[in-house]
């Protein structure tokens, strides 16, 4: 028979055993997070880590400095700038060269204000989502900082004839292939073969002669329509090896972005009646799906409530537009020689309610912004029928346009790309458009790592073809 346990014992050993229980409880549970800062982007969940790749100073603002150079520019739309150089630079100290005020390089100028917010010192930019990193094994993605709308415009400035070859007197192709050559020998681009890294193609024509080596990088682009030209010089035979095909360029790794837009902001509270139902100012005729716009304008250009002009992005024409786009209730955006154009972010800007008319239009930071809350759109089937369209605009009431206006407001500040600083470098606006640029790249991330990983494993000398078509 086994001995009693002295009941004693058998009370202290409870106790112990309670004591070690309520210990272990009290010293395994974690104290309270400390509180998250507000108001800043720089934790790592809501930031982007950035490295500027480190091209020579002549494929970026040494390309500011050899346009304002240039004695004068006979193109249209140019004589802003040579009035710039006039009276301007002369007294300028070169530190800090402005972008060009010319409407057909400004509408591409994205680039300029990305770099410049990027090399924004740090301590300003404590609201910005983009945190630069001086290695390049601790970033994300690898930003190129080629001014190539500047390059491919000082080529058509100086010799426009070479612009479409692949010769030394073209000194835009040169550039284009210095850039390739220099991040291709990187270690950056040898270790992810160019999926993390990051080219800004605003410009229809940008890097047009290098675009199948820069196929697999992040691509920032206003649209997909803009790679190629179809004209009387152009067969069709030669026209696959002049356009960026379906394989090169995808929503699942690129990025849309917006066009800079050109006319001031409207701000809501100085809103006043429009007396004009619909309004565009453009080139009549157009190439491809452009030629919707000329059958549009022989069903509208003689409608009550309709003002159609014709014009280009001189002075004289912006001026028109800031008045025509600010007393009409409704502004026309069908097809150019793109699936878009500068003059949709411009109708933001002046409260006016777009109206798209273009079927294959790729709009930017969708998933972010919902363009149905203040725009229209129409197929191009149904535009194209008689009286359907203005029906359908005065179909609208009061209240709905107001409130497209009112919910257009709240967006006017996602296209802004200017920081009002000198030379362009300074923190972005935190709401503005470089900011959500990089919101959008910040959610390729995961494709770009798996991309990155299946490139690694495979066998040295094979070839995997790209397979980037996304509808």
């Amino acid at each position: 028979m086994a001995p009693k346990t002295p009941p004693l014992f058998l009370t202290l050993s409870f106790l112990s055993l309670l004591s070690l229980t309520f210990f272990y409880l009290h010293s395994t549970t974690a104290p309270p997070p400390p509180p998250t800062p507000k108001n800043t982007l720089s934790t790592l969940q809501n930031s982007i880590k950035v490295y500027i790749s480190p091209l020579p100073r002549s494929l970026n603002y040494g390309l500011l400095e050899k346009y304002w150079a240039l004695t004068s520019d006979k193109r249209i739309g140019s004589e802003v700038d040579n009035e710039i150089r006039k009276t301007l630079l002369p007294k300028h100290s070169g530190k800090s060269l402005p972008y060009p005020e010319n409407p057909i390089i400004k509408q591409y100028s994205a680039e300029y204000w990305i770099l410049g917010d990027l090399l924004a010192p740090e301590e300003l930019k404590s609201d910005s989502f983009v945190k630069r990193v001086l290695d390049y094994r601790e970033a994300d993605v690898i930003f190129v900082p080629f001014f190539a709308t500047l390059s491919a415009e000082l080529q058509l400035v100086t010799n426009k004839g070479v612009f479409r070859k692949r010769v030394e007197e073209n000194e835009d192709y040169m550039r284009q292939k210095m850039v390739v050559d220099f991040v291709k020998k990187s270690e950056a681009w040898r270790k992810s073969g160019g999926r993390d890294h990051v080219f800004v193609l605003t410009d229809p024509v940008a890097l047009w002669h290098v675009k199948d080596e820069i196929a697999p990088a992040v691509l920032l682009v206003v649209d997909f329509g803009g790679w190629y030209r179809l004209d009387s010089k152009t067969s069709s035979d030669n026209l696959s090896d002049s356009m960026i095909h379906h394989t090169q360029v995808s929503l699942l790794k690129d990025v849309i972005v917006p066009y800079t837009h050109l006319l001031p902001r409207l701000d809501i509270s100085e809103n006043q009646k429009r007396h004009t139902l619909l309004y565009f100012k453009g080139a009549k005729h157009r190439h491809r799906g452009g030629l919707v716009r000329e059958k549009l304008w022989d069903l509208l250009v003689h409608e009550p409530g309709v003002i159609l002009e014709e014009g280009f992005p001189n002075a004289t024409g912006k001026g028109q537009s800031i008045k025509g786009m600010r007393t009409s209730e409704f502004c026309l955006h069908p097809a150019g020689d793109t699936p878009t154009s500068c003059r949709l972010f411009d109708a933001i800007q002046s409260l006016c309610i777009p109206i798209i008319i273009s079927d294959n239009i790729e709009l930017p930071f969708e998933g972010i912004v919902d363009y149905s809350e203040f725009s229209i759109f129409v197929a191009v089937s149904d535009a194209l029928q008689p009286n359907f369209l203005l029906s359908h605009l005065r179909s609208f009431s009061s209240e709905q346009k107001d409130r497209f206006r009112r919910n257009m407001a709240t967006v006017q500040p996602i296209f802004r790309y200017e920081n009002n600083y000198p030379g362009g470098i300074g923190p972005a606006p935190a709401d503005g458009a470089v900011n959500h640029i990089w919101k959008k790249v910040h959610q390729k991330l995961p494709i770009i790592r798996e991309a990155m990983t299946r490139e690694r494993r495979k066998p040295q000398g094979v070839l995997v073809p790209l397979r980037c078509h996304c509808t």
